[in-house]
């Protein structure tokens, strides 16, 4: 079992590492070195680009195109074999630069590292690389270093770490040189530091405990490692259709070859014909097609602040039914914020604060001068606690910093006002104090914890008058703050006392009471609204949060996300829970709270297993494993650490829960789109493969031969496609609940939409054939693939949409007739130009005949739309 040093006491762990506060001594660093190895990420093994290249062919149906080529080419068709090898290459070229991405996690947690450490080494401080650092070493930290290794603390000087990248919180943590006796989370052992995190504050002596895989961050790595992502639905279904068809085409496309050498054909005469009919079948497009649109999706998302990395991730978007989300800066602003202030007795908002009020002016004197943040150019530096005290101070009336009253900005007010001694913040003290001259009278302002601070208060101040403190005074003010924090605000206690003396933690008491001041990270504004959307949609929303258990669920709240009758639960709660208990209780727990990378990947676990397509969010490394194992991983672009940005699939240039929203809308028209296509692909392949059959079991020639029929799948086809997948979003896809990732993108609806199409489709090429054959197989070849062309491309204005053309015009999708005039062009060319009859095995028609291919062609567009006019009537 891992050992938790956190527990042990310092004495403990200088034992168990046979080192000294001097120490190693560079024979004891050497053997260290070379037992536990070096501080350094291991990278796990990456497929090649080649490899990724040659699974492209490893599909069913390409391996039936790959031996239509070699057919085609024993016959002599040498056209439709190079025309179908170049066809195959560039598919997997394309299914290369969309599957391979570069596995950059691991590279991003490397260069969190800092490339130096300073460490004792035989009593002498020296600096190393921080690769060298090993267990035992005593490793020397001060404000503005990385650190490089996970350790236990023996010496602190009020050191303050920012372990946001670790546990998601973006406040210092307090360090102190404490004993604990009990587990405890991650973001509360106060008495380890660990690697990736930023020294902020003060500094420390920390003896180094594990290094390299062994620290956080590289547990983090491993599951980075060992995390497999998951296909996204669509891919999964349309790996099931792709794998169906194939196998329904070898089984037709060899009943269809033993007719025809039954029926005395050529051996290679049949086996041309069953190319014909493979080439038919197969939508060698449909790939193509569904990438190009899933891009044009992306495009959208980028323009409202989406980030598509992965193409794949446009659609399962559009499934989304579960989104767990990080707190801070996502849900909320990501800034603290002074929400509430008690003083004199009563609750005011910072702008009813009154610069007449004696009183008021001393809470904004300790306020301002009791404090080491700054703000510069709308942007805060140091503690955002006492940034968010600044903030106050502006938004009282008077202070105006452009035509003000006072006159004073912040910096002003402390250079009148000078700082005479001070005595720092200190995490066993929490208490901060400050002495200055305020109208000539010595005066020590203190700020802090109430559990502190309130017992060393004497006297309280309401109005002008001061009295002692009575113990009513207090459970009023205990009862503000209990209230206060459940609430989910953080509330800092103020006092002041003027007396002349020297200034140390020894003489602070003795104070008199001011006020209580309660902040909080408060939510966004559009967060709510988003929340309720993704409610409407179907869509169920769950906080998970580095923060404490009360703060979370009070936003919570406030946001919309828990509700009567939901739970929440901490980070050791759900330790405790085994996997079945988790997975029934899943569905009512709205918040997570203190919550470790480990919790992060079973509660997507628990969600996925009860097939939902989960999305998670998250800015730090911490995050990174679990948004690697959601079906949608969301990064955030302003705060988010590189390491968040490479394992997820979309990134919010905003960090704005909102967009979340709009990329779910977004992700249900790209599949919705999708999905027309399909059947727009599908119906066109099915009249192929009806007209070819028709032939075959007629005992006529080949009605196409295989050029022309990749052109039509391939160039014709591809277009209205296109078109198909440009159509804006209906006004109601947020009203209907996420897509059944268990029922594939071919239900029997879209299913009996594509054979009855089909059918319409071939009965006019059939026609069109039967017509030709009168005169020769020539015009009859000639008719039935001008037909078919044709008519397909007047189809792809019927696929558009469930309405009829009349209703959904064409000013929102003018692509559907700019593809429809460029599909007609082409194939007038290869009607009128003769270089291109002997390619495409055209031959000149009559007008008469070019007339019957116009009708045959518009008659299956006109029936289609005849039945969707008569339904939106009757609906």
């Amino acid at each position: 079992m891992e050992k938790q040093y956190y527990l042990q006491t310092k004495d403990e762990v200088l034992k168990e590492f046979h080192t000294s506060s001097d120490g190693l001594s560079t024979k004891q660093a050497e053997e260290n070195l070379a037992k536990y190895g070096k501080n350094a990420l291991v990278e796990g093994k990456k497929k090649t680009t080649f490899q990724v290249f040659l699974e492209q062919f490893k599909d069913l149906m390409v391996i039936i195109l790959i031996i239509a080529a070699v057919i085609s080419a024993f016959t002599g068709e040498l056209e439709s074999t190079l025309v179908i090898i170049a066809v195959l290459i560039l598919n997997a070229v394309l299914g290369t630069v969309q599957h391979i991405k570069a596995e950059k996690s691991l590279e991003s947690l490397k260069s969190l590292s800092s490339p130096s450490a300073k460490v004792l080494r035989n009593g002498e401080k020296i600096e190393i690389d921080s690769k060298d650092v090993v267990p035992g070493d005593i490793m020397l930290l001060e404000a503005g270093d990385m650190v490089t290794a996970d350790g236990r603390i023996l010496d602190n000087f009020s050191l303050q770490v920012n372990e946001s990248s670790l546990t998601g919180e973006s406040t210092n943590i307090d360090k102190a040189d404490v004993d604990f006796d009990h587990e405890i989370p991650l973001g509360d052992r106060l008495n380890m530091v660990y690697s990736s995190s930023l020294v902020t504050y003060g500094r420390a002596n920390v003896l180094v405990t594990n290094t390299g895989m062994d620290t956080e961050i590289g547990k983090i790595a491993s599951l980075m490692n060992e995390t497999k992502e998951r296909r996204t639905p669509l891919q999964v279904s349309l790996d099931k259709f792709s794998s169906k068809l194939a196998t329904a085409i070898l089984i037709i496309c060899a009943l269809v070859l033993g007719l025809q050498i039954w029926r005395g054909q050529p051996i290679m005469d049949a086996l041309l014909f069953a190319v014909a009919l493979a080439v038919a079948a197969i939508p060698e497009a449909l790939s193509s097609i569904v990438t190009i649109v899933q891009a044009m999706g992306t495009q959208k998302m980028a323009k409202e602040n989406a980030i598509i990395k992965n193409l794949a991730a446009v659609e399962s978007l559009g499934s989304v039914s579960v989104i767990c989300s990080d707190k801070t800066g996502t849900l909320t602003q990501n800034k603290m914020t002074v929400e509430e202030i008690y003083i004199g007795g009563e609750v005011l908002k910072p702008n009813q604060l009154n610069l007449d009020n004696q009183l008021h002016r001393y809470l904004l004197y300790d306020a301002v001068l009791n404090n080491d943040s700054s703000l510069k150019d709308g942007k805060s530096i140091g503690d955002p606690t006492e940034s968010a005290l600044l903030e106050m101070y502006r938004q009282v009336p008077g202070i105006d910093l452009g035509n003000n009253q006072l006159g004073l900005s912040e910096s002003d007010l402390r250079g009148l006002l000078t700082r005479q001694q001070e005595v720092p913040f200190d995490s066993d003290r929490k208490l901060m104090s400050t002495k200055h001259l305020i109208h000539t009278v010595p005066t020590i302002f203190v700020k802090g914890a109430i559990d502190v601070l309130l017992d060393r208060c004497d006297n309280i101040r309401i109005g002008d008058n001061v009295r002692p403190m009575t113990t009513e005074d207090k459970k009023k003010i205990l009862a503000q703050n209990e209230h206060f924090s459940e609430n989910g605000l953080r509330v800092l206690t103020f006092a002041y006392k003027e007396k002349d003396e020297d200034l140390s933690p020894e003489t602070e008491n003795g104070f008199t009471f001011i006020g209580l001041v309660a902040e909080m990270d408060p939510p966004r504004k559009e967060s709510v609204e988003a929340v309720a959307r993704a409610k409407k949609a179907g869509i169920r929303t769950v906080m998970i949060t580095g923060d404490h258990k009360v703060t979370a669920v009070a936003i919570a709240k406030k946001i919309g996300i828990f509700t009567e009758g939901d739970i929440a639960v901490t980070g050791l709660e759900l330790d405790k829970m085994s996997d079945e208990e988790l997975e029934q209780k899943i569905e009512k727990i709205a918040v997570y709270a203190r919550v470790s990378p480990e919790n992060k990947i079973r509660i997507v676990n628990a969600w996925q297993n009860k097939d939902k397509i989960v999305s998670m969010t998250g800015d730090g490394v911490n995050d990174a494993p679990a948004l690697k194992k959601a079906d949608i991983g969301v990064a955030m672009g302003i705060t988010g650490t590189e390491v968040s940005k490479d394992a997820a699939s979309m990134i919010l240039a905003d960090d704005n829960f909102a967009t979340i929203i709009k990329a779910v809308a977004n992700g249900r028209t790209v599949f919705e789109n999708i999905k027309n296509a399909i059947m727009y692909l599908l119906s066109g392949n099915l009249s192929a493969i009806i007209t070819v059959l028709f032939a075959s079991i007629g005992g006529f020639s080949v009605p196409f031969i295989a050029v022309q029929l990749l052109f039509i799948n391939l160039v014709t086809d591809s277009l209205p496609a296109l078109a198909i997948g440009m159509e804006p979003g209906a006004p109601d896809v947020l009203d209907r609940k996420p897509r059944d990732p268990k029922v594939g993108i071919l239900d029997r609806n879209l299913v009996t939409k594509i054979t009855l199409q089909g059918i319409i489709i071939s009965v006019g090429v059939i026609t069109a054939f039967m017509i030709g054959r009168n005169t020769s197989p020539a015009v009859a070849c000639t008719m039935a693939f001008s037909t078919l062309t044709f008519a397909r491309l007047l189809h792809g204005f019927n696929c558009r949409s469930q309405h009829s053309i009349f209703k959904i015009g064409f000013k929102n999708n003018w692509y559907s007739l700019a593809a429809f005039a460029v599909g007609t062009l082409l194939l007038a060319l290869i009607l009128f130009v003769p270089a291109l009859h002997v390619l495409f095995a055209v031959t000149p028609l009559t007008n008469s005949q070019y007339l019957w291919i116009l009708l045959l062609a518009l008659m299956p567009t006109i029936l289609i739309q005849i039945v969707k006019i008569a339904n939106e009537k009757r609906k």
